[in-house]
């Protein structure tokens, strides 16, 4: 029988690094935007660093225009009291334009440019380096079904979910990994968060270009045999997938990740066949990629136990 899981408190805050669709309050570490600026740069939506980039570029030439509005007439050619000059002044020397029509005219004025100077040329070459990190980073682009089902396999209750490859080209030595994660005490009563690889029939391909569906058998030596649906959603139970391989245009190793909750499971389901063959070409229609259907008779009937080498599995699994 498995061992019961321990009660726990639903928690609150993503945990970005093991990739699992849960939340828990962490307390005594130092976090928030700044404290890993540089990965949050390199990582957010291309949308959000495009209006971080210029909600910081306008930021800091209203600084630097406030500084020379501060000092007075202290700029050429522009326009006393204008807030607008010193503002498109600054935008001037951040940039090292210099149009050569406004210009520092006391000590406090220079001394303001050549700071803004030294401050542009760093702000550049920090801007085309997070730019050009961004653009070399190989992105997988490897698309996770939506659910994960529970049906026969070969006679053998399996749990099963299929991915694609949106790119144009191939992954090459494509592996994928399967794991269960839930909480579980150990034999002295404490409660701990285990990792469990699931093992699959297929973890490896040459070349992975179109669809994939992953397969893990639940038998005697699964770490899910014994486990009903109730005691894995009490576990707070997630499956977390990882996927590796190399980008067959840039040649460069690429990862991707994805998490399932006990929930996004679909029992007795199958998923909708996408492959449509033909005489002289094949069609996949990726448009119901995420779509499942009802297995047409209770394959996995409630109160049925089956058993692969004396273990009962989906009279357990199947609820």
């Amino acid at each position: 029988m498995p061992t019961r899981s321990p009660h726990a408190v639903h928690p609150r805050k993503r945990v970005q690094s093991l990739g699992v669709g849960r939340e828990v309050v962490s307390i005594g570490l130092a976090q928030g935007p700044l404290h890993d600026l540089y990965h949050a740069l390199l990582t957010m939506p291309w949308r959000r660093f495009f209006a971080l980039v210029f909600v910081g570029y306008l930021g800091v030439n209203a600084l630097f225009a406030l500084g020379y509005y501060e000092l007075g007439d202290a700029i050429e050619n522009a326009r006393r009291g204008s807030f607008v000059d010193d503002f498109f002044f600054s935008v001037q020397t951040l940039a090292t334009i210099g149009y050569g029509k406004m210009a520092p005219a006391t000590l406090g004025a220079n001394i303001l440019v050549s700071v803004e100077a030294l401050l542009g040329m760093i702000g550049l070459a920090v801007t085309t380096g997070l730019v050009f990190a961004r653009f070399s980073r190989p992105t997988s682009r490897v698309v996770f079904s939506d659910v994960a089902v529970v049906r026969p396999y070969d006679g053998v209750p399996s749990l099963m979910f299929r991915m694609a490859n949106a790119r144009g080209n191939g992954i090459g030595e494509a592996r994928v990994k399967l794991s269960l994660v839930r909480n579980e005490l150990t034999r002295e009563g404490e409660p701990v968060r285990r990792i469990h690889e699931l093992r699959l029939l297929r973890s490896e391909s040459a070349m992975f270009v179109l669809t994939w569906t992953a397969i893990h058998p639940i038998d005697a030596e699964s770490p899910l045999a014994g486990w009903t649906h109730g005691s894995l959603r009490e576990a707070l139970s997630d499956f977390v997938v990882s996927l590796t391989g190399v980008d067959e245009g840039l040649a460069q190793a690429i990862h991707a990740r994805h998490s399932y909750r006990i929930d996004d499971v679909r029992w007795n389901a199958r998923f909708v066949d996408i492959l449509t063959p033909g005489p002289e070409r094949s069609v996949i229609d990726y448009r119901r990629f995420h779509d499942v259907e009802p297995l047409p008779a209770p394959a996995l009937p409630q109160g049925t136990a089956p058993r692969d080498q004396g273990t009962s599995v989906e009279s357990q699994l199947v609820r």
